[in-house]
This record gives C-alpha cells, structure tokens and sequence, in this order.
C-alpha cells in the first residue's frame, strides 16, 4: 500500500461564501495584506454546460487562465482534477507566501479544504464572508440553487437556505463585509443571529470592496484577516465538529430578539405524532439542527437540518449502543468523547439533541410541540418491543 503523497509548503486559505460582494472583499484584503499572494478561482456559472473556468490572479491582475471539463457531473470532482495541480505549480515555482482558494458563489468549504489536504497542503484558514444584513434573508430563502442560476452541477439539488448554513457553520472566521451604499443597515439582530447561529468563529471586520473589486479601508487593524487566515484550520476536528454524533453545537442564548433553545431529552419519539408536527417544527425557527431517536429505530442516529422551511432527515449512522464493544475501537475518540456525555444507563447514548435558532422563536410553544412529540408514560413503559411495532411513519422519508 502506498504511503500519503508529498507535502508542500506553500499555505492555503479558503474563501468562500453565497455573499458573492463580501467574498471579493475579503479575497482582496488578503490580497492587499499578503504580498506575494495569489487566488485561484473556479467559476462554475458554465457548471451546468459541463465546463469551469479557471482564473489565476494577484494584486495586478490575471496571471492565468483556462478551462476544465466537468468531471463525473461534479463540482468537487473538477476542482480536485484542476485545483490540487494548480497548487503544485505555484509550490513547486516557489515565491508565493499565501494561496488564496476563491470558491465560487454555491461550492461548500468542507469539501475543498478536504481535497487541498489530500492534496499534500496545509490549510491555514477558512473564511466565509458574510453580509450580516443578509443573513436571515439567505437562512430563510428555501429556492433551489438552480432556480438563482446558483447550481454547482446539473444534478444540484441544495437550496440556498442550507448551503448558505452549512458555509457559515463549517469556517473557523467569518468576514463581516460593511454594508454597501443604499443597502439595509446591520442592527443588533443580524449580528446577534449571527454569533448564536456560530459562536466559536472568530469575526473579523472588513471594508466591503467597490464594484470592481478594489480593496476599501479595512474596519479592523490591516493584518487582522491576513493573521486569521493564518492562524491554523483542522480539517478533521471541523469535519467532527458538523457530524450529527459529535457536532458542535449552539448553546442556550436569548438577547437582541434572537434565540436558541437546546431540547435534551432521554426518551424516543413517536414516529407518527413527530411525522405529523414536521412541517411546524421546520418553520419554527431560522434555523435547527441535531440528533434524534424515534421510537422502533432504536439502532439509528438520525440527522435533524433544517433551513429555509425545509427539512432534511436522514440516518448518520448507528448509536454507539447498537454497536458491539469490538466495534468501538474503530470509532474516533471524539466520537467516543460525545456518546460518554449523553450516556444513560439504559439506552446508552440515544437522545434527543436538538438545536433552534431564529428572531422571535417562540420557545415556550416550540418546546410544548416537542415534547407532545415523545412517547408517553404508557408508550414508553411499554418497552421496545411494543415501540417495534408502531406505524413506521419515517420510513418513505427515510427510504429505509
């Protein structure tokens, strides 16, 4: 078997983000504090026709570009075929103190700082730019990414409500462009939604950038972003950090008109009477997110995300409980770690680990619904060989 490839050393940032104005802001004060640094960018607006074009640019303008097929109808298959040898090049040239990896407007950082480290590259940093008067408008805006001309591929099925949360939540820094003349000024809710829906970012102020992309006055000290997309990026800890098993999630909060309300309970839910409240559960909040037990799956973890008023369930899995011990050596610790803080003498690490963020949520309501949602004292004293037998509400939605 053949060992990892080689390692380079030339450091990369990521910047990506649906704010398209913010992100341009933030690639150009990089570039402005970075000399030396370079970006590279694929624009997938051609995706759809099977084609990205690849541009390669410093402070002075394009030093390159070109263009890549769409492999296997994938965005991320195409980046890793083009992207990764770009990198090489520029390493192997020598001079360049900082790559800059500009993704376009829909591609999500997870997967490409995943692919730059397969790669043989550090990865210093991930940035998601963000508007902050933008924020509850792209959370609630359940569109198909298709629909806004925003589809990576063909095949693309995200909305933009769940690809925007899932680029801010992944980032160790957000971005926050000033807003542009004319546009919504950001008052004390965006910007306390924005620190609920991801406190542990480090927020980092910038100018916004004229339409032409020149860098504006940084709010902040000149280097403040330039030493955040330093300052170091674990890829493996941020990928555990977003598994429903472990995620890192929100904690309790409630200032500015924003809330978040953590639901922890130790008993399953009634598939039907859960099925029946799904639709007011997703439009409760912005939004929320977690792990959850239904009643007659007691060996599946399933994944609770949902944005924009819509939802996505699906399994991630088994419980650790369901596992056999032999198996637990081949878990991740942090895994490991998370079960051990949920862990019940009876049903192991099953729980209910719920997590809504919105304006104006409604808690006391939301969190009645939820718990008119769980078996009851009967249903659960009954045990779980009556639970197998209840009305497998989930199993179209799960295709189980």
């Amino acid at each position: 078997m053949s060992g990892p490839g080689p390692r380079h050393d030339l450091p990369v940032v990521i910047v990506g983000g649906l704010h398209a104005d913010a992100r341009r802001a933030a690639v150009a004060r990089l570039l402005a504090d970075v000399p030396g640094s370079v970006v590279l960018h694929h624009d997938l607006a051609t995706a759809t026709a099977g084609t990205v074009v690849r541009t390669v640019r410093d402070a002075t303008g394009i030093l390159d570009a070109g263009e890549a097929l769409l492999v296997n109808d994938c965005a991320c298959c195409a980046l890793r075929e083009d992207l990764v040898p770009e990198l090489v090049r520029l390493a192997e040239a020598g001079g360049t103190p900082l790559a800059v990896v500009e993704l376009w407007d829909s591609v999500e950082p997870k997967a490409m700082a995943e692919v730059v480290t397969a790669g043989g590259f550090t990865v210093t940093g991930v940035i998601t730019a963000v508007d902050p008067a933008l924020v509850l408008p792209y959370l609630g805006n359940g569109d198909d990414l298709a629909e806004g001309g925003l589809a990576a591929a063909a095949t693309d099925q995200r909305t933009v409500a769940d690809t925007f949360a899932r680029q801010l939540e992944y980032a160790s820094v957000l971005a926050l462009a000033e807003p542009l003349p004319g546009s919504p000024e950001v008052d004390d809710e965006d910007r306390e939604l924005l620190t609920q829906l991801h406190p542990t970012a480090r927020r980092v102020p910038i100018g916004h950038g004229d339409p032409a992309g020149a860098p504006a006055p940084s709010v902040s000290a000149p280097s403040e972003l330039a030493r955040a997309a330093l300052a170091g990026f674990d890829v493996e800890a941020a990928a555990a950090a977003q598994h429903p098993a472990c995620a890192l999630l929100p904690a309790e909060a409630d200032a500015h008109g924003v809330a978040t309300l953590v639901w922890h309970r130790r008993r399953p839910f009634h598939p039907e009477r859960l099925y029946a409240a799904l639709e007011d559960l997703t439009c409760a909040a912005a939004r929320s997110r977690g792990r959850f037990w239904l009643a007659g799956k007691g060996d599946t973890l399933l994944h609770w995300d949902a944005a924009g008023g819509a939802l996505c369930v699906e399994s991630a899995g088994p419980w650790l409980a369901a596992l056999p011990d032999a198996a637990w050596e081949l878990v991740p610790p942090v895994r490991r770690a998370a079960a051990a803080l949920d862990w019940h003498p009876e049903h192991g690490d099953r729980c209910q680990h719920l997590v809504f963020t919105s304006p104006g949520l409604d808690r006391d309501g939301l969190e009645r619904l939820l718990e008119s949602c769980l078996l009851t004292d009967a249903e659960y004293a009954a045990g779980q060989a009556a639970w197998e037998r209840l009305p497998p509400a989930f199993d179209t939605l799960l295709e189980v």
